[in-house]
């Protein structure tokens, strides 16, 4: 069994000698390859864990049984016209995973609602001033996506006491949580939302849904002023053209931002040194490479015995 290894990423998590050396140690006698390895024999590759791979590689693969993605989103692999409609897609689902975005997702919370961004610039210019600061629980903080990711999220959120709820396609129920669903839902659940949490996949019905619109049916009679929005899902969920108008007309008073259109951020961009926007290189929910290889690994071992993959995307879904 050859297990074909193409990471495009940015950053220390994303080194390519590292992944060829854990699932070396994890899969001992198995052939691990890169790009140029598999495409000198490509029959013999059997699986193939990947991140933003170049488009037309898997395709080249007669023999593939299975693509790991190592990340939560598949956008950049379904965008890849030739992708092997039959092999399986799985997509990464674990504890370190979760509990790093439901951190990332909790810590920015806290930053809008603690008023730090307002330390750090009184920092700069030496001042000292104690504004008054209100309750969690008078913070209505709205999760746009009710999988995994922002269930954990919320279910931290409501503990702090912040009044949690949630919007999703379909209706869920879920402890703690007013759950929204839906068009009409959606209207509901902005027009109670201060601080706006995007968790969801890259789909044609979420593809820009940070826009205009969605920023103009935020709550605007909550305690921090103006609304806040933090997109951690997918950078194809946000219009930042539409960011930068709502938060110059003051439509939106802060935003932080985890993901982008284009990656990595280009440094003509204005969000770069905009007041009161959080920028992050797509590292809220980096996970532990050795957690992702052992998932991986997990997977590879239970198929081979006969047993179902788990999280198997649907492609018709996104997800």
């Amino acid at each position: 069994m050859t297990l074909l290894l193409a990471i495009n990423g940015a950053g220390e998590n994303w080194a390519a000698r590292p992944w060829t050396e854990r699932f070396a140690a994890r899969l001992p006698g198995r052939v691990i390859v890169d790009a140029a390895g598999a495409l000198e024999t490509p029959e013999a590759v059997r699986y193939a864990a990947v991140w933003k791979p170049q488009p037309g590689l898997l395709a080249q693969l007669p023999n593939l049984q299975v693509i790991f993605n190592l990340g939560a989103g598949v956008d950049a692999l379904l965008a890849d016209p030739t992708l092997p409609a039959h092999v399986p897609l799985v997509r990464i689902v674990n504890d370190d995973l979760t509990k790093r975005m439901t951190e990332y997702v909790v810590m920015h919370v806290l930053l809008h609602h603690r008023q730090q961004l307002r330390f750090v610039a009184q920092q700069a210019a030496k001042v000292w001033h104690a504004p008054d600061q209100w309750a969690a629980g008078d913070v209505r903080v709205g999760l746009l996506g009710l999988g995994e990711l922002g269930r954990d999220a919320g279910e931290v959120l409501s503990r702090i006491g912040f009044q949690v709820a949630g919007w999703s396609r379909s209706p869920r129920v879920l402890p703690g949580m007013q759950c929204f669903s839906g068009a009409d839902g959606l209207t509901r659940f902005l027009a109670r939302t201060d601080i706006l949490v995007a968790l969801l996949p890259l789909t044609p019905d979420t593809r820009g849904i940070l826009n205009r619109a969605t920023f103009a049916g935020l709550a605007r009679d909550g305690v921090l002023g103006k609304p806040v929005i933090i997109n951690a899902g997918r950078g194809g969920l946000q219009i930042e053209a539409d960011i930068l108008a709502a938060l110059d007309d003051g439509t939106l008073g802060a935003a932080t931002l985890d993901v982008f259109e284009t990656e990595p951020l280009p440094p003509s961009s204005r969000l770069w040194s905009y007041p009161n926007v959080t920028i992050s290189p797509h590292n809220a929910a980096d996970s532990s490479p050795g957690a992702l290889s052992d998932y991986v690994v997990a997977q590879i071992l239970a198929h081979e015995a006969g047993q179902p993959l788990r999280n198997v995307v649907d492609r018709t879904k996104g997800y």
